[in-house]
């Protein structure tokens, strides 16, 4: 962390190809300040998560733990499957939280997001996400919460976020996580 540019790494909690939660963390990085970085992890290719390959660690977590602890910050944007957060989102979690990848999450800001087709948003898993987090001991931006329900009516089949209620929760969020982030300098 103190870097010139700030480096936010994005997590999505979704692998499809058009996911809705891709296009809001692009969304988001885009209203990051100019000198900052953002780099979207790719978390698909992560084992699942095994404590007898922590001897020998697979090239992709050795990977994904040198972008973690290249950050100052985080973005996550999740979907919701079955009231929690996907399996792969959480997989990657859990290897990050591991002392022999030096728990790179620690103590770093985070932000949340999340977007599903149903009508009520992402609010089950971001509880989850958020109590996952706090075990992290990462800090958390409170506020805004950005649950975006019925996202196919909100981000057009380009990939852009068409929702002016949704753009301006995402641009206070991400003007609360760079609060974070320059406090943390």
């Amino acid at each position: 962390m103190g870097s010139n540019q700030p480096h936010v790494v994005g997590f999505c909690g979704s692998l499809r190809k058009g996911s809705f939660n891709r296009s809001l963390l692009l969304h988001a990085a885009a209203q990051l300040p100019g000198n900052y970085r953002f780099t979207l992890a790719d978390i698909s290719g992560l084992p699942l998560y095994n404590e007898d390959l922590e001897r020998d660690l697979p090239q992709s977590v050795r990977d994904l733990a040198e972008l973690a602890k290249s950050a100052d910050a985080f973005l996550i944007s999740t979907p919701e499957y079955n009231f929690s957060v996907p399996g792969v989102l959480k997989n990657a979690l859990d290897w990050l939280s591991r002392k022999n990848v030096d728990t790179p999450l620690a103590l770093k800001p985070v932000a949340v997001m999340g977007a599903t087709q149903g009508m009520f948003g992402t609010a089950q898993a971001q509880v989850h996400l958020r109590e996952l987090l706090y075990a992290l001991n990462m800090s958390l931006v409170r506020r805004p919460l950005v649950l975006v329900g019925q996202v196919q009516e909100k981000i057009n089949s380009d990939g852009q976020v068409t929702d002016e209620m949704t753009k301006q929760f995402i641009e206070q969020l991400i003007g609360n996580l760079v609060k974070e982030i320059e406090q943390n300098k």
